[in-house]
């Protein structure tokens, strides 16, 4: 197993720990799990970096790398709707529309991401393909950039905590955004992977 692959699972390994910090009760536990999904979310960029630059791209790290990604992200998304009582009614003076807000921009980014591994498997069946693009890359950024925001905000007390939370917010509306965006483009500049062979 080469250095990508093994960055790769130590992703996954990471996890279960982020979600043991996330869940455990001591002061700033929020802010701990924050760092750990940070420290894991930078592994995505630096394993792939990795084997793109030292020529060390395999089938297994093809396999690893996006699960890792996306088992991280939706867990960490999924894990945000359980703190309700820790942030978002709190943040919004016991308003409940925000929490309706993440959990509808959490379903259509976890909707994209099952559509467009739809899409990528019958590409795949097709022997077609298609190179990554820029604006998913910029999504992946955003969303974990604001996951983190979102969940150290819950360890910020006062009105600091406000503001962290709702700067996480706007990075957030930002990420379904350009899930949204780099989904549809994804799909149009492929759209011949839907088309019937003649």
């Amino acid at each position: 197993m080469n250095l990508p692959n093994k960055i790769s699972l130590a992703r996954i390994f990471m996890i279960p720990v982020f979600m043991l910090f996330f869940f455990l009760d001591f002061p700033f536990h929020y802010g701990i799990a924050a760092i750990v999904f940070a420290i894991a979310a930078c592994t995505d960029f630096i394993d792939g970096h990795i084997a793109r630059s030292r020529g060390l791209v395999t089938n297994l790290g093809k396999f690893l790398d996006p699960i890792a990604d996306k088992v991280l992200v939706s867990t960490a998304m999924l894990l945000l709707l359980t703190m309700k009582s820790d942030l978002f009614v709190k943040a919004n003076g016991g308003s409940e529309a925000i929490y309706v807000a993440i959990a509808v921009c959490i379903c259509v980014i976890m909707a994209r991401e099952f559509m467009i591994s739809a899409f990528r498997q019958i590409a795949a069946t097709r022997g077609i393909v298609m190179a990554a693009e820029k604006l998913g890359k910029y999504k992946t950024t955003f969303q974990d950039i604001s996951i983190f925001i979102l969940i150290l905000a819950a360890d910020i007390a006062s009105t600091a905590g406000v503001v962290v939370f709702w700067i996480g917010m706007a990075l957030f509306a930002v990420a379904t955004v350009l899930t949204i965006v780099s989904g549809i483009s994804y799909v149009v500049k492929n759209k011949q992977v839907l088309k019937d062979k003649e």
